[in-house]
């Protein structure tokens, strides 16, 4: 029967959550359903966490590490330690007895440490830490092979062959090694030799065919000359075959006097395009193309190396080329125009056939694949150099992985931050620890919002604005009175630095149950200040409009603007109305006053203060209890979502959690306080005296009324 290992749980944030605890836990993990991990995947980037293990361990470099690829971590860290209990110390050291050399990997990798820490001058050093691995980099450079099959021209001492190199490298393009250089592979080499020989084979077969090289090693450059002046010699001889079709076509094809006229009234040179399109001689029917003189000023040089670079060498001195001579010479191109068709399609001919053929004729192809196949041969060693490095990242970096993406055992215990705690913000009295970097505000933002939890998006910059970044902090104790965009803070990154921080955005949920409690209050507070404004502005505007309208008419007499309207009719019943109005509305209040102010008087003194707290919760009762439900449901699940993970879980946050993550301003324990402000208001003594005669009328009212037994 197989061993089925003992799992320990523990609860937090309202649901179980695996305890990893030592080596065996972490082995054993594959065993364990995923559906009990809290994360399935999380982002490489963003989070508080070795971006460059996070690289190591995505194995299919998607930007995210998912659960499989954390599994095959482990069980690579763990195969090549003799104990899995030394990745929970998350040392960034390793003792090489450490490691398991009984494997094939295992044996590369330790010998690998052995010849790093020999480079390093630490010969007898029995551990190997990550500061030794600082300059691996360095380290693979200085390595004359380093494994990735690529050869430099800088590493080759024999200066005939780094010349071919570089030649390489021009003709068919480099690739970066290891070492930072750049330089050529097998498959650059093999391409640029194969190449070499197919245009070495062409150009041979040029060399061998007197059809093709028919003026010797003047043909190409008398080919050039001819092509380049080739369509325009057939439309001069197509054009005098149609005046001898007939003759009144001669005069046009030669252009008309118009278009002479046209080209009269601008500044002519033989370069200009309009000229250049004119006919290479006049038209005439059968007329011999003139090779001197007669020709066309824009044609002339071209026309000029055609008779000496072709004509002169097939056909001897002439003045003028006939029609039949002109076809006897293009038939003498038509084999150096096939073959040139045949030329093979590469960067090579730039070196010239002399060097090809020098390169060729080396030896140095040999060289080369022999250079690839040395290097190519220490690719496994080299490759133990990156699993040092490798191994001992995860040594260091698994154990605090798992326990921030199998179970948020750092989160939710408080033991440290948990890895997308990005940082912590002070803004309105308050230190908020549960900030996460965001990408994209309005993104984020939109899923977010299902949390229920109150969110500050913050845009954050520091060394005058070169570095920016925004984050999402979560407000989870206090209230949000005074949380509006555009409010600046200060941002404390990870690694202590500050950051310049203004809200751009609010997601308003319930803070507290103090701020629910306090909410009626405050919303009738408002309410009838925004009255009271009304009527003062409502009482002000008429005044100002007639200070206004006494300005502008400034010269008419004052009687102009009485001073007061007149006085309407007194309206018996209109009166009347509203004193029965005024009277029962009175009425009613002094009822309901006189009903609340009885039944208090009724009680016993000590029940008068537990009527009045009884009272206070009635109206605060609904407001703190709808807060209550909202706070115990909020999710810290969707905002890591909306960052780019993959929850597993409901990651609740509960009132007493909550208010833990956002601190609230307090006086040091000890603190002496003085209450003496010099800069209080000044206290105004009638409201206190008009509340006592209220009172009193009341009791007087009461007695008369016989709430005291009186008569």
């Amino acid at each position: 029967m197989a061993f089925l290992h003992t799992w320990n749980f523990f609860r937090a944030g309202g649901f179980d959550q695996v305890q990893l605890d030592t080596g065996a836990d972490l082995l054993a993990l594959k065993e364990l359903d995923q559906k009990l991990w809290v994360a399935l995947s999380c982002p490489t980037r963003g989070i508080e966490f070795d971006t460059r293990t996070l690289d190591l361990i995505d194995a299919d470099a998607d930007a995210h590490v998912r659960a499989n690829e954390v599994l095959a971590a482990i069980a690579w860290a763990g195969g090549l330690l003799k104990n899995a209990d030394l990745l929970v110390k998350g040392s960034d050291s390793l003792a090489l007895a450490d490691i398991d050399g009984s494997s094939e990997e295992g044996k590369q990798v330790l010998a690998s440490a052995r010849h790093i820490l020999k480079s390093l001058g630490k010969t007898d050093a029995a551990s190997i830490s990550l500061a030794d691995m600082a300059d691996i980099e360095k380290f693979v450079a200085r390595l004359e092979f380093n494994g990735d099959g690529v050869i430099c021209a800088g590493q080759v001492a024999d200066t005939g062959l780094r010349a071919t190199i570089a030649d390489i490298v021009k003709c068919a393009g480099s690739v970066a090694d290891l070492g930072g250089g750049d330089g050529i592979n097998q498959d650059i080499a093999t391409r640029f030799f194969a190449g070499a020989t197919a245009y070495s084979g062409w150009h041979s077969k040029g060399e061998r065919d007197a059809t093709i090289q028919f003026l010797g090693d003047k043909t190409e450059a008398a080919a050039v000359a001819f092509h380049a002046i080739k369509d325009k010699v057939n439309d001069y001889f197509t054009r005098c075959q149609l005046a001898a079709y007939d003759a009144r076509a001669a005069v046009p094809l030669s252009r008309s006097v118009e278009d002479y006229q046209q080209l009269a009234a601008q500044n002519l040179s033989a370069q200009s395009r309009e000229v250049a399109s004119f006919p290479l001689a006049t038209v005439e029917a059968d007329k011999p193309l003139p090779l001197i003189s007669g020709i066309n000023p824009a044609w002339q040089s071209k026309v000029d190396v055609l008779r000496e670079q072709v004509v002169t060498p097939l056909l001897g001195s002439r003045k003028s080329l006939s029609a039949p001579e002109w076809v006897d010479l293009c038939a003498r191109f038509t084999a150096f125009e096939t073959w040139q068709a045949d030329k093979p399609a590469n960067n090579i001919e730039q070196l010239g056939i002399a060097r090809i053929r020098e390169i060729l004729g080396s030896g140095h192809r040999e060289a080369i694949d022999g250079l690839v196949v040395q290097d190519k041969a220490v690719e496994a060693e080299v490759k133990a150099i990156r699993s040092v490095e490798k191994l001992l990242r995860y040594n260091r970096d698994l154990f605090s992985l798992v326990n921030n993406f199998v179970s948020f055992r750092n989160f939710y215990t408080g033991e440290d931050k948990a890895i997308f705690q990005v940082g912590a913000l002070y803004l309105d009295g308050r230190s908020c620890d549960l900030c996460v970097k965001v990408e994209d505000v309005s993104k984020h933002a939109g899923f977010a919002s299902m949390s229920g939890i109150c969110l500050a998006y913050c845009d954050c910059v520091r060394n005058g604005g070169a570095e920016k970044m925004s984050i999402a902090a979560a407000f989870t104790a206090g209230d949000s009175d005074f949380l509006l965009v555009g409010r600046n803070g200060i941002f404390y990154d990870r690694k202590g630095q500050d950051w310049n921080a203004s809200i751009v955005r609010i997601i308003d949920h319930p803070i507290s149950i103090r701020q629910a409690f306090w909410s009626p209050y405050k919303k009738l507070s408002k309410m009838i200040g925004e009255q009271m404004q009304k009527l003062a502005a409502s009482k002000v505007g008429p005044v100002d409009d007639k200070l206004l309208k006494a300005v502008v008419d400034g010269g008419k007499p004052a009687v102009e603007i009485p001073a007061t309207p007149p006085k309407p009719p007194f309206d018996v019943g209109k009166f009347a109305g509203i004193f029965a109005a005024i009277g029962l509305a009175i009425g009613a209040i002094g009822g309901i006053l006189a009903s609340i102010v009885s039944g208090l008087l009724g009680l016993k003194l000590w029940q008068m203060p537990l009527a009045v707290i009884g009272l206070m919760l009635l109206i605060s009762g609904p407001a703190m209890l709808m807060a209550w439900f909202k706070l115990k449901k909020r999710n810290l699940g969707p905002i890591l979502d909306a960052g780019g993970w993959a929850i597993n879980a409901r990651l609740l946050i509960n009132i007493p959690f909550g208010a833990s993550l956002t601190g609230l301003a307090d006086l040091p324990e000890g603190a002496q306080r003085s209450l003496v402000d010099p800069f209080a208001d000044k206290q105004v003594a009638w409201p206190y005296y008009l509340a006592i005669a209220a009172g009193i009328c009341s009791l007087i009212g009461l007695w008369y009324a016989g709430f005291f037994g009186h008569g």
